[in-house]
């Protein structure tokens, strides 16, 4: 009898959600062979089967979020399989040689050990504490606020303070004005929203999907953090569009399809190195400039969006960012991505222009300070030299956190990236 765990994909990550189950209680499977797909703070991926057999036991529902090394399934022989479901308060055993998991232990029976009181605690190391209750983003949510994680109550895993607790308690107005029980007003503010809809109501109210959770939550916290700004060009794509048509052929025979994304990305990363404080971060009081350019290429789902990273893109030529682009936008839609192929980016690319966009206000990617957005890239009569010309013509948007980069900035930038796509020498491909 072999266990199946919940793995840890990636340090920080605490815990994960079966989405879906892809094997029935009683089917066959393989070593290696996809058994479920779950969701975690970072990325979906389907979770390979560690041995062969047959799938005897399902121990965690779909939707049902359980820390990692928590025992999900287990994989037998066909005599072993389970006739009837688990309760639903069927605890997860720990894993064989695993310790036992935060949500195992804080759910044992409250008969198990003499109740305490405060007095009785052991006294705890504080950061200690606090680290093993928290996650490295939350933490620095709380630095960058000022916000000292004791103080929430957290809904997580063993009381682990999550993303959501964070934001919720920023949002409340707690950490900024620090008041008592006795002085909160008790009646809600008058600008508080009112119920979303009334009883008896024509609606039809669905759960958000895990990665729609994770998306809001980013969403929120990226709009609480920076003052978003946004500087628009226009820029002239018959450049690009004649050398893309020229390689395309060549390209595709080297295994690569050479798409308008690869030229911006090219376009894109050479500005980077150019104007080094759009490839940076704010901590605290302190500017990180990012030496490695992490590119993030944003990839739309059917059930949402997800942002995977290409490492070093700068060390690679068009031909090499052709097929990495194409290589993370495959395997994020059929959800192969490894938790490390979504994180470190240090400036992301996204392209709302593909579903007719003129162009996006995209909102930044934590903890970086802009984002660059493609608009559609369309024919449009243009004056060249004093005379009226068809051109494919696009308008690209840097969002950008206004903490850090001044509209200055950002109109350099842009105009670099301008030109460049405008005058795309060949030798660069």
């Amino acid at each position: 009898m072999t266990n199946v765990v919940m793995p840890q994909m990636g340090e920080s990550i605490a815990e994960g959600t079966i989405v879906r189950w892809i094997k029935k209680v009683g089917d066959p499977i393989d070593r290696d062979e996809p058994l479920f797909e779950i969701s975690t703070d970072k990325v979906d991926a389907e979770i390979p089967s560690p041995a062969a057999g047959v799938l005897t036991e399902i121990r965690v529902k779909e939707g049902e979020t359980v820390a990692v090394n928590s025992v999900v399934a287990t994989i037998g022989t066909a005599g072993d399989v389970k006739s009837s479901p688990p309760a639903a308060d069927t605890l997860p055993e720990a894993a064989v040689g695993q310790p036992e998991t935060p949500k195992v232990a804080a759910a044992r029976p409250a008969t198990a050990a003499p109740a305490t009181t405060p007095d009785d605690q052991p006294p705890d190391s504080g950061e200690d504490l606090r680290r093993q209750k928290s996650s490295p983003l939350v933490r620095r949510i709380a630095q960058e606020h000022k916000v000292d994680i004791a103080e929430i109550h957290g809904t997580g895993l063993s009381g682990r303070v999550t993303k959501q607790d964070i934001l919720d308690y920023i949002e409340s107005g707690k950490a900024a004005v620090p008041a008592s029980p006795a002085a909160r007003p008790s009646a809600p503010s008058a600008l508080a929203p009112g119920p979303v809809y009334k009883p008896g109501e024509h609606v039809q109210v669905v759960p958000m999907s895990v990665m729609r959770k994770k998306i809001a939550e980013h969403m929120v916290l990226s709009a609480h953090t920076s003052p978003h700004v946004y500087s628009v060009y226009e820029v002239n794509f018959a450049r690009v569009t004649v050398l893309r048509e020229k390689k395309k052929a060549a390209y595709e025979a080297a295994g690569a399809k050479l798409t308008f994304t690869a030229f911006i990305a090219k376009a894109t990363i050479d500005a980077l190195r150019q104007f080094p404080i759009v490839n940076a971060s704010i901590d605290g009081d302190n500017i990180v400039y990012k030496k490695d350019i992490n590119l993030g290429i944003a990839v739309a789902l059917d059930n949402g969006l997800i942002v995977p990273v290409i490492r070093n893109a700068d060390e690679k030529n068009l031909l090499g960012l052709s097929r990495a682009i194409n290589d993370v936008a495959n395997r994020a839609r059929t959800k192969k991505l490894n938790p490390d192929e979504v994180q470190a980016g240090t400036f992301t690319i996204t392209n709302p222009g593909i579903f007719g966009a003129l162009y996006g206000l995209p909102l930044i990617n934590q903890p970086q300070v802009a984002i660059l957005g493609i608009g559609g890239i369309e024919k449009r009569a243009v004056v060249i030299d004093d005379a009226i010309a068809i051109r494919p013509i696009c308008h690209i948007t840097l969002g950008y956190d206004h903490r850090l980069v001044d509209g200055a900035d950002a109109g350099r930038f842009l105009a670099f990236v301008k030109e460049r796509l405008e005058n795309f020498d060949e030798s660069w491909t």
